[in-house]
């Protein structure tokens, strides 16, 4: 049986948020389990593909045999249908989509209907669609995808320290990118409201994917008069997360959208409370108990959420109590890699 694969990312493959994290365990568990993995990080503009990006795809795939296993992300995948039409009938092509490319937030509406127009057509091409969430399966009904092409394949996560999760001020901590999507303003305009209150609150993520909307979070800060309480971090690798995940006490993820939240399951295994919002998969993603959900885009919900949390310290400790009971039934990535194997084999359970 074949035991072959490559997985094509966008730009470089040693990127840390959470789909490019994804790719690489899933990658490493398929190598420890006897395949022999190759990946491809492509130049080019992506989703919004340009020239350079389709030149890069189609030579990546050009360059694969007859009847080998591609797995291609969905950041590369859903903006070039004609590259990915061009080898289908050779190539055994997947796609790994984390979360349809126009439920990003911001976007232009004629910018989304492309998104959602590209990625429908590429989608049909991929003899099978890997997601990473029952929500996103259930998403991809929209995209004309044949239920049975498509496997749920959820990350899995590292056995972890439990936090401290008993300082006083309380200590909150946000570990995303800083885009639109993850709704950095809406959690600054949360905290302007709760400044009477004490607290601190570290951001943990990219800043150059989107510097202007990077910037426009700066300044709110600076105009919150929150300057030496919201504190950037930058964007750091998993070991380096490491004293900022065992130094907080609430975790918080403010986003409009995610197609699952691997953070969210990151907070668990640390034994965190979670505040985060109903957007996307996110509802699902939080284990009953161990943390509160509020609307995504409303800073007087969320700002409510937070001050209950951050005045009551027992209801915090009853979220932290059942995060940490909901940390012994999470999956590990070598489970998920072999149910990625499975589906690449065809015989997913």
């Amino acid at each position: 049986m074949n035991r072959t694969c490559s997985f094509v990312v966008a730009g470089s493959p040693a990127q840390f948020t959470g789909g490019y994290l994804y790719d690489a365990r899933i990658a490493q568990g398929l190598v420890a389990l006897g395949w022999e993995v190759q990946t491809y990080g492509l130049e080019g503009r992506f989703p919004l593909s340009d020239a350079r990006a389709a030149d890069a795809l189609a030579q990546c795939l050009a360059a694969h045999p007859d009847g080998a296993c591609v797995v291609i992300d969905g950041l590369v995948y859903g903006g070039l249908p004609e590259a990915v039409r061009d080898h289908a009938h050779r190539l055994d092509l997947v796609a790994l989509v984390h979360h349809p490319l126009a439920e990003e937030t911001g976007l232009d509406p004629g910018v989304r209907d492309t998104l959602a127009a590209t990625e429908r057509a590429a989608l049909a091409h991929a003899r099978r669609v890997v997601v990473t969430s029952g929500f996103t399966a259930r998403q991809l009904a929209d995209y004309a995808v044949p239920p049975g092409r498509i496997h749920v394949v959820e990350p899995g996560i590292d056995p972890s320290p439990l936090a401290a999760a008993d300082h006083e001020p309380p200590r909150l901590l946000c570990i995303a990118s800083i885009v639109p999507r993850k709704g950095h303003l809406v959690l600054v305009e949360a905290l302007a409201a709760l400044r009477a209150l004490a607290w601190s609150c570290t951001l943990v993520g990219s800043a150059v994917r989107d510097p202007a909307h990077a910037a426009a979070v700066t300044q709110a800060i600076a105009a919150a008069g929150l300057a030496g309480r919201i504190i950037f971090a930058g964007e750091l690798s998993p070991a380096s997360l490491r004293e900022y995940w065992l130094g907080a006490d609430l975790f918080v993820l403010p986003s409009f959208y995610e197609g699952y939240g691997m953070v969210v399951t990151e907070a668990i295994a640390h034994g965190l409370p979670v505040l985060t919002t109903r957007g996307g998969a996110l509802a699902e993603t939080l284990p009953p108990g161990a943390g509160m959900l509020v609307p995504p885009g409303d800073a007087t919900a969320l700002a409510h959420a937070l001050e209950q949390l951050l005045r009551d310290g027992a209801a915090r400790a009853a979220l932290r109590t059942a995060a940490r009971e909901a940390r012994g039934h999470q999956g590990d990535w070598m489970q998920a890699a072999r149910a990625f194997a499975a589906v690449l084999q065809g015989t997913p359970a």
